[in-house]
């Protein structure tokens, strides 16, 4: 895809990128698909994933409580227990505020840990990375891991974004749920990108809708959903256009990405 190489014009040291369709099928790569990048926050998706499953094999329920008082396993995977940004402390009741929240997912994390007998790090490597022979992906970051420390390749997360098109770890049904909004109609802020009203949000999966601005494109379906991280990754899914994208570097997200994805984002989904 002529589209892909885009990325040579990004300030950054080095990036990578393909696009996998939903049939599993890679339509295009460029950049160097085995270089080992950090996603920082596309780890969420890792650890929703995990946790979906977990859902599925009865270690734990989306009703579990979790977090703060009140709060559930829902509510850390939807970013609504009202926990702080990267503190242990609530900022607001759980339900009524979209906050995104690091340290959520480290006690979601850690309630999964407890509830299954095995380090959380573990249950993910047994749960997603394994089968899906994601061998290039890391999660050895320590209290941090389960919401940014994980490390992994263009080649691993094409594995993944196939899985979040056609599952296989966990029922379709499952990943609709996960797809769709959960706590509809709350505000807040998208990190580096401002206040949204509303701020949609699934079970780990952010969800595009009318958002703007948005780190996708205009042409971007309103159900695409995916995650970008603060070290400058992205993964997206556009269910319209039957695809994926994944695009990882060795830059901050800054400036240059919010006006770059979105035109790279265009491109791709025009040449599908």
């Amino acid at each position: 895809m002529d589209s892909l190489r885009l990325i040579d014009h990004w300030p950054v040291p080095h990036a990578a990128t393909a696009v996998v369709t939903a049939d599993g099928t890679v339509v295009g790569t460029h950049g160097d698909t085995s270089q080992v990048f950090r996603l920082a926050s596309v780890t969420k998706l890792l650890t929703a994933y995990a946790s979906l499953i977990a859902v599925e094999e009865g270690v734990v329920e989306l009703d579990t409580p979790a977090g703060p008082d009140g709060a559930t396993v829902r509510h850390l995977l939807a970013h609504t227990s009202g926990l702080a940004f990267t503190e242990h402390r609530a900022q607001a009741p759980p339900g009524q505020r979209r906050l995104y929240s690091s340290s959520g997912y480290e006690q979601l994390a850690e309630v999964i840990a407890g509830h299954s007998g095995i380090k959380f790090a573990d249950y993910l490597a047994e749960a997603v990375l394994q089968p899906l022979g994601m061998t290039a992906t890391t999660s050895t970051g320590t209290s941090g891991a389960p919401g940014a420390e994980a490390e992994s390749t263009v080649d691993d997360l094409i594995r993944f974004a196939a899985e979040l098109q056609a599952p296989t770890l966990i029922a379709r049904s499952t990943l609709d749920e996960a797809t769709s909004v959960q706590f509809p109609g709350l505000n807040g802020v998208l990190p580096g990108l401002g206040h949204q009203k509303p701020n949609d949000w699934g079970l780990g999966f952010e969800i595009r809708d009318g958002k703007d601005p948005h780190w996708t494109g205009t042409r971007s379906s309103p159900r695409t959903f995916g995650h970008f991280g603060q070290s400058g990754t992205f993964l997206w899914v556009d269910p319209d256009a039957g695809a994926a994208c994944i695009a990882l570097t060795d830059r901050d997200f800054g400036p240059w990405a919010a006006e770059a994805w979105p035109a790279f984002t265009d491109a791709v989904l025009a040449e599908l």
